[in-house]
This record gives C-alpha cells, structure tokens and sequence, in this order.
C-alpha cells in the first residue's frame, strides 16, 4: 500500500482504502442491490433489476463509486448499513453534466 500511495502522490493522486468487507461484487452497480449470498465460484449473476453482471467488472464499478462517494461527500467506505432516506454514500455522487 505505501509504494501504492508513493506512485499517487507522485502523479497527484490519492488512495482511497476501501474496508475489507465492503461487499463490491454482491451489490448491484445499477439499483444497489445487494445479493444475500453469492459462492466465489460465481462468475456472472443476474440481478432482479435485469442487469446481467460479470463479478469482477461490478466490483470494479462499485469500488470506483465507493471512492467517488468518499472524495465527493467525504463519507466513509464501509459495508451498507440502513441509512436516513435509505441511501448509501455510494449512490451519492453529483450526476457530471457538460457545459
């Protein structure tokens, strides 16, 4: 992790380390589902949304929105839990629009 956060800093950057147990490849990159439980032989899954998943790629956009959400709104990365108005910080980051 420090030659990670040496390299960021040199091409100003910044880590964001994401808790251990942030459940990447079980919640949803489209709704926010999160599935109960999925075996590590699982490779592609299918919502109830209807959005077909491949594992890897979904963790891949959920841990890109978890630190968004945590450089965005400055909230911690941490499993989901019941919020007010039940929404993650994940689900928080501002819609970019073009001038």
């Amino acid at each position: 992790r420090s030659m990670l956060e040496y390299k960021a800093q040199w091409y100003g950057r910044e880590v964001i380390a994401v808790d251990r147990w942030f459940p990447s490849s079980k919640l949803c990159s489209a709704c926010g589902t999160l599935q109960d439980t999925m075996p590590l032989n699982v490779r592609t899954w299918t919502c109830d949304c209807g959005i077909t998943h491949d594992r890897d790629v979904n963790a891949a956009h959920n841990l890109l929105a978890a630190g968004l959400a945590v450089t965005v709104c400055g909230a911690g990365v941490r499993p989901q839990r019941s919020t007010p108005g039940r929404r993650s910080a994940t689900k928080q980051k501002p819609s970019r629009r073009e001038p």
